[in-house]
């Protein structure tokens, strides 16, 4: 608690959270760590912090003493609560003069739903502050040693979604126009149809052995990763004890984790620094570097 008070203390910039306002903030991947400053200011002031699923518990230790903390997570296949109760709760909170914190994992905007809560407090004229935050599609590969982009690989890359709002996988998406356009996939919620998404890929043109990571839990002291290849990613996963929330990343730019895996490198795995074999590169680990 202290730690956090100096910092913040030290930090005049940072805005007052007055009363009667909604935050919007991004809690990041899982790690506490990565919180952004501004987050850890609304969780000091906050009178309310609505939290998500995918927010680690840990974080809540900054909440102020005596602030209501009000669970709403969604978990799938998992009673939870409905978007739209979630929202009227903000506005409810809010409009009794609270100082509400609604605290999402990773950001807010990222396949967080956080554009809907934030017009439905348009429409209930709530004023509101969007507090962005590192996404699991950034943060998460990070910390498996995947870089979302780099330049050997790709150019460009798709954040996608694996399920819509019915729980399938999304019609909406052009499968065989990323296929053939995105040298680079990051997909959210894909475990389920992982199967369906692979074939759907495949069929567009991209290869059986490419390469994937499946990324769970990615950041946490708990992340597991999977390296694999797009024709059997689906099968490897089910054999697998990976469970959602995980990242599934499609690309080149996974065989990297053999030279950028800094957490295995903690735990004496060599690192090369030449992983796609252009220069021939030698291998080092962390106790060398």
């Amino acid at each position: 608690m202290s730690n956090s008070s100096d910092i913040l203390g030290a930090c005049d910039a940072l805005p007052v959270f007055e009363a009667g306002w909604v935050w919007l903030a991004g809690a990041g991947p899982g790690d506490p760590g990565l919180l952004t400053l501004h987050t850890l200011n609304g969780l000091r002031q906050a009178d309310v912090v609505v939290y998500d699923a995918l927010v680690d518990t840990s974080i809540l230790q900054w909440v102020k003493p005596g602030a209501l903390v009000d669970y709403a997570g969604k978990r799938g296949g998992k009673p939870s609560p409905k978007q739209r109760d979630i929202t009227l709760k903000l506005i409810d909170y809010a409009r009794s003069g609270k100082r509400v914190l609604r605290l999402k994992g990773g950001d807010p905007f990222v396949f967080g739903r956080g554009g809907e809560e934030a017009l439905g407090l348009v429409d209930a004229r709530v004023p509101f502050r969007v507090i962005p935050g590192v996404t699991a599609g950034i943060g998460g590969l990070a910390y498996a040693g995947i870089p979302a982009t780099h330049r050997d690989c790709n150019q460009a890359v798709t954040f996608l979604t694996g399920h819509d709002q019915t729980g399938l996988t999304p019609d909406a998406v052009n499968w065989d126009g990323i296929a053939k356009g995105s040298p680079v996939i990051v997909m959210y919620m894909a475990m389920k149809h992982l199967e369906t998404i692979a074939t759907k890929l495949i069929a567009g043109g991209r290869s059986v052995d490419e390469p994937v990571g499946i990324v769970c839990n990615g950041s946490l002291p708990t992340q597991k990763v999977l390296e694999t290849t797009l024709g059997s990613c689906a099968e490897d996963a089910r054999n697998s004890d990976l469970e959602p929330p995980a990242i599934v990343c499609v690309g080149e730019v996974v065989r990297l984790r053999a030279g950028l895996d800094w957490l295995g490198a903690l735990n004496g795995r060599e690192l090369i620094s030449d992983p796609l074999g252009i220069e021939g590169g030698a291998g080092v680990s962390a106790s060398q570097a």
